[in-house]
């Protein structure tokens, strides 16, 4: 009986799915980012953010672990350099997923897999908006607007009149 074994084999032997694994966290952690199926990205990302947590404490033992997960020396100099300066401070949660569509030939739902610090368009977004000033409709607030909007008429006024004056002064002097 498999009671509370909730690990996706993937289709694939202990040995191969371990290779694939490798490679596509060899994969992420150089690109930043990779597009391959929902079921592969979830296994990855249990796969890949443990490494991320190991190499925020650079020490001989842990590259040692890493290197024995990626065999793959550019992807540890990679993972223990960059990646952990960008992800040092995050407590966890290192790898979004983010679904795209279905695969044409056989309709397997897609994904992208990303670093989370990496996405130049999210950490955009993730800034804070301008606050908002909430307008209520009540009908005390119109007298207000109404008072609002003489003064700006008051402001444009003596600047037409100074605009006269100062066509006035030049017809003067041309004199």
């Amino acid at each position: 009986m498999r009671h509370g074994k909730k690990f996706n084999h993937l289709g694939r032997t202990a040995s191969h799915r371990r290779a694939m694994l490798s490679n596509m966290a060899t994969s992420l952690i150089l690109h930043k980012r990779i597009s391959t199926t929902l079921a592969k990205a979830k296994e990855l990302r249990k796969y890949v953010e443990p490494l991320i947590t190991r190499a925020k404490e650079d020490t001989t033992h842990n590259r040692r672990i890493a290197f024995s997960y990626l065999q793959n020396k550019d992807s540890i100099k990679e993972l223990f350099g960059e990646v952990v300066v960008k992800v040092g401070d995050r407590p966890g949660g290192y790898v979004r997923i983010i679904k795209t569509d279905f695969r044409l030939g056989d309709n397997a739902e897609m994904c992208i897999v990303e670093l989370v610090d990496y996405n130049e368009l999210m950490l955009k977004e993730a800034k804070p908006a301008k606050k908002t000033t909430r307008r209520s409709r009540r009908s005390s607030d119109k007298p207000e607007e109404a008072a609002a909007v003489t003064p700006k008429a008051a402001k444009a006024e003596p600047k037409a009149e100074e605009t006269e004056s100062e066509d006035k002064k030049e017809d003067k002097s041309a004199e």
